[in-house]
């Protein structure tokens, strides 16, 4: 069996908060690992929201088994935090399942340029609450009858797809970025609140925060620049 050795308990701690937070929307959920070298990359889609969620961990040492250099691989979510050892920092990687759709197509590794326009921390959160405010008003304000789930869907994809600003990218992004922990109000020392960054590469967005990043498709751009792997 593979283990990945964390670089400290720290780092397994917050690799289980998110592997326990995606799993809140979907028990069955699937994440693609891929390693190399220190580093550890674990991918995620929370149903609810239409978007990657991106969190990497750092390794005590570099991953190696046998003659290979890299990992890559899809597996349970649960079974992934039931083999989290925080004490000792380790994670056994379980056994390979069937990757859903989303697990082949991946945001590019390079060519990512930094784009303005994305609003400070706490204007990101006030956008997120006001957008939950909004959709329990007009679905609550709904007739009994006009209460379809086509109908709550329709509302929440208008309110949800809506551009933060001139930016492109979607209020759904803030939201599962704030849902996921990322967009946390201070950092972990409780000093001045982290920057973000808004990133673009090809038909991606990729909000970038300290804990963990959130990627998406721009709408309009069809199946241009992904990266199959």
């Amino acid at each position: 069996m593979t283990v990945l050795h964390l670089a400290d308990a720290g780092e397994a701690a917050d690799l289980a908060a998110f592997l326990s937070r995606l799993i809140h929307y979907d028990r069955a959920a699937a994440v693609r690992l891929q390693a190399a070298g220190t580093a550890l990359a674990v991918f995620g889609r929370p149903p609810s929201f239409e978007v990657l969620a991106i969190r990497t961990a750092r390794l005590a040492k570099p991953y190696e088994n046998g003659l290979d250099v890299t990992l890559d691989v899809t597996v349970s979510a649960g079974e992934l935090l039931e083999s989290i050892d925080e004490s000792a920092a380790t994670a056994a990687v379980p056994q390979a399942v069937t990757g859903p759709p989303w697990a082949g197509v991946l945001p590019p590794r390079g060519g990512w340029r930094q784009e303005p326009g994305l609003p400070a921390p706490d204007v990101l959160r006030a956008m997120v609450a006001g957008a939950v405010a909004e959709f329990r008003s007009r679905t609550q304000g709904l007739a009994t009858e006009l209460r379809t789930r086509a109908e709550l869907d329709r509302i929440g994809r208008e309110i949800w797809s809506r551009p933060i600003g001139d930016t492109g990218l979607p209020v759904r992004a803030a939201h599962a970025a704030q849902s996921l922990g990322f967009l946390r109000s201070v950092d972990q020392t409780g000093s001045e609140e982290s920057p973000l960054g808004l990133f673009a590469s090809g038909a991606w967005l990729r909000l970038r925060t300290p804990y963990g990043s959130i990627a998406v498709r721009r709408a309009g751009l069809g199946a241009l620049d992904v990266s199959v792997r």
